[in-house]
């Protein structure tokens, strides 16, 4: 971890982290005429409709959901959760994301946090909303056979930390943002074809490069790298409260049960949003179903 001082001097790892937190805290809600210009391009790009509206608690929750393609996600998530549900969860991203100060004043505007325990739980112990997505890299560069399907591994952070801090969990399931670009070459078969070999010879790829680390070509609209103005739909499941769990380290088995729940929650919204998506697909305009082929 490196982030940086006033006079862009980088800071130890417990200074970053304090002040990390601090500029977190500090980071006013999005709003005004930035907010209203976003939220209207999303609402006439991808229209998105929210489901299940009537399960968010009155109380903070962390956020747990799919991760789309490229997280393309938070292009929607952000305006639509600000703008029509009055609430503003933290995403909690990589580390790497903060390691260049410009950009991660930028992410931080944005909403974005850095995805570690000391800073979620100052965030929480505030009563903030957060948001994750457990599978993370692996789940936005996923192929197109892996799509909406959850690509968790063996994390089991976020729920500790609800658990410890008490605090609910609020399943939720996206569908749309795969769909934004087509892939026109799948990233585990990159390193073989042309266009990977001359990747090698300029040194971009090499023979530690992790296949399933490696995204997609894309292809949007009409071929080009425009997104595709997939429709989205986003729905909630039954919140997940953890009160009784407060200041305590859950059990492996316990832990084991409350992600099943909240996969299995998340799972269901992505059957129910496929299905209910198909049953409207007529009723979308001429022009958005021909860029969507």
């Amino acid at each position: 971890m490196s982030l940086f001082d006033k006079d862009n001097q980088p800071l130890g790892e417990k200074e970053a982290l304090a002040q990390h937190i601090q500029m977190a805290l500090d980071t006013p809600e999005p709003g005004g005429l930035q907010l209203e210009f976003f939220y209207r391009i999303i609402k006439t790009l991808f229209n998105p409709v929210i489901l299940g509206e009537e399960n968010l608690p009155d109380k903070p929750c962390l956020f747990v959901g799919n991760h789309s393609l490229f997280a393309l996600d938070g292009w929607v998530l952000g305006p639509m959760f600000l703008r029509e549900l009055g609430r503003f969860p933290r995403a909690m991203g990589d580390k790497f994301l903060f390691t260049n100060p410009r950009v991660g004043d930028l992410v931080l505007r944005s909403g974005g946090v850095m995805g570690h325990p000391d800073v979620c739980s100052a965030l929480m112990a505030d009563g903030r909303d957060l948001l994750v997505f457990p599978g993370g890299a692996h789940e936005a560069v996923k192929s197109a056979r892996d799509m909406y399907e959850l690509q968790w591994k063996e994390r089991y952070g976020f729920v500790k930390l609800a658990a410890k801090n008490g605090y609910t969990i609020m399943p939720f399931g996206m569908v749309g943002p795969d769909e934004f670009y087509g892939h026109l070459m799948e990233g585990e078969d990159l390193p073989e074809s042309p266009i990977g070999q001359l990747l090698k010879r300029l040194g971009l790829l090499t023979e530690d490069t992790r296949k399933d680390m490696l995204p997609p070509i894309p292809v949007g609209a009409l071929g080009t790298l425009f997104p595709k103005p997939q429709r989205c739909y986003i729905g909630f499941g039954e919140p997940i409260d953890l009160a009784a769990m407060k200041g305590k380290t859950p059990t492996k088995r316990q832990q084991q049960s409350i992600r099943s729940q909240v996969a299995e929650q998340i799972e269901t919204q992505l059957a129910e949003l496929l299905f209910t998506r198909a049953q409207n697909r007529g009723r979308d305009g001429l022009l958005r179903r021909l860029l969507t082929i």
